[in-house]
Parts: C-alpha cells; sequence; structure tokens
C-alpha cells in the first residue's frame, strides 16, 4: 500500500539543462511531508533539500527522490511538474515554510533554522496577491472568520489586488489542503478572510 502512495511522487523525469543550473542558487535544507490528497497526515515525511531560482523549484528528498516545478503563465504560484501536471504553491504555514499541491497531493516544506542558507521569502506578508475565480464577473465572498459558516459583510471581484497578512489551515473539511487567509484589499483597506482556492499568491521572493 505504501508502494502505491508514493509512486506518484517517485516517478520523475530527466529536467533540462537549463533548469539543472537554475536550480542549484538559493538552496535551503528542509524537512519535507507528504499528503496523499483526502488524508490529514502525512505518509511521508523525510528531510530535504529545496532549491529556488528564478521562479523554478526543485525539491530533493534525502532517499533521492525528485520534485521539479517550473513556472507556467503570468501568475506567480503556478507550475508544472516534470510530468506535465499542474502544481500549485499554496500559504498556511506562514514563515515556516510553503506548500505545493499536486495532481496527487501536497507537498509541505518546513525550513530548518540550523540551515546556513538563506531561506527562500514567505508567501503571507510578502508581495500583492490577486483574486480569481471561474468567471470574470464572479462574486468572491469575503469572510469575517476563516470558515464558510461565518458572515460575508463583502465580497471581492477578479483581479482585486490584497496582501496577505496571514493564513490558517482550512477546517471546514476534513482533511482538506486548503487554507483561509485574512487579506487586506490594496485599494479599499477592507480586512477579512478568503479562502486560497481563490486566491494567485504573490511570488515569494522572485
Amino acid at each position: 500500500m505504501l508502494l502505491k502512495q508514493r509512486l506518484p511522487l517517485f516517478l520523475t523525469a530527466i529536467a533540462s539543462a537549463t533548469f539543472a543550473l537554475a536550480a542549484k542558487a538559493d538552496t535551503v535544507n528542509a524537512r519535507c511531508d507528504y499528503y496523499p490528497n483526502g488524508q490529514s497526515r502525512p505518509t511521508i515525511s523525510k528531510s530535504c533539500t529545496f532549491s529556488q531560482r528564478q521562479g523554478y523549484v526543485s525539491i530533493q528528498w534525502s532517499d533521492g527522490v525528485r520534485n521539479e516545478f517550473s513556472p507556467v503563465g503570468s501568475n506567480p504560484g503556478n507550475y508544472v511538474d516534470q510530468r506535465g501536471g499542474r502544481v500549485y504553491r499554496q500559504a498556511g504555514l506562514g514563515n515556516k515554510g510553503q506548500i505545493y499541491k499536486m495532481p496527487s497531493g501536497s507537498i509541505y516544506v518546513y525550513w530548518q533554522s540550523a540551515s546556513s542558507s538563506t531561506q527562500p521569502a514567505p508567501i503571507a506578508g510578502r508581495g500583492v496577491s490577486t483574486l480569481k475565480a471561474s468567471s470574470a464577473g464572479a462574486r468572491i465572498n469575503v469572510r469575517s472568520q476563516p470558515t464558510v459558516n461565518s458572515s460575508s459583510p463583502s465580497y471581492g471581484l477578479p483581479g482585486d489586488k490584497v496582501k496577505v497578512i496571514q493564513c490558517v489551515q482550512d477546517q471546514d473539511t476534513r482533511g482538506s489542503d486548503l487554507n483561509w487567509c485574512k487579506v487586506q484589499f490594496v485599494q479599499s483597506k477592507a480586512i477579512g478572510w478568503i479562502r486560497s482556492d481563490f486566491i494567485i499568491f504573490a511570488d515569494g521572493g522572485e
């Protein structure tokens, strides 16, 4: 059973020479946890090495497995992996690390304070993020608390610019890999909570 769970993570491909060179810089030792979709506990937890440069991300696990994410489109935080699967960077760990949502599950990367390398900048609190939705005219609820059960005194629109103040794990659905983020709208200065699947997060320091 464990082998089946690890297969999607272990399937690797040869990256281009350009990516290999780009990934050597901005490297930090970390701990990585892998959560299969629908599970609230990691099935894999190992030391790893995280590399990031010019939008490219590389995660080298201590057992030799490697995940490589190449940026796509003009929105930071959107990638494809080495098999062509869509990958999204999510908030939720604050300055402790980053989360990468893949087709088969999520990788949680936790920075190690003992590392002598410069840690990549956290998502929350850095840069300006953008709201998104399935349709251009959709209204995005801005909640008073990080739950769909709270009131929604206001709303945002796709394309609105926000600053992420903090993110917490979604507790509405058991095993959810989403987050709720407290944001401040750049233009109106309004503050409220929006679920992470409606946010295109600002690039973490790039």
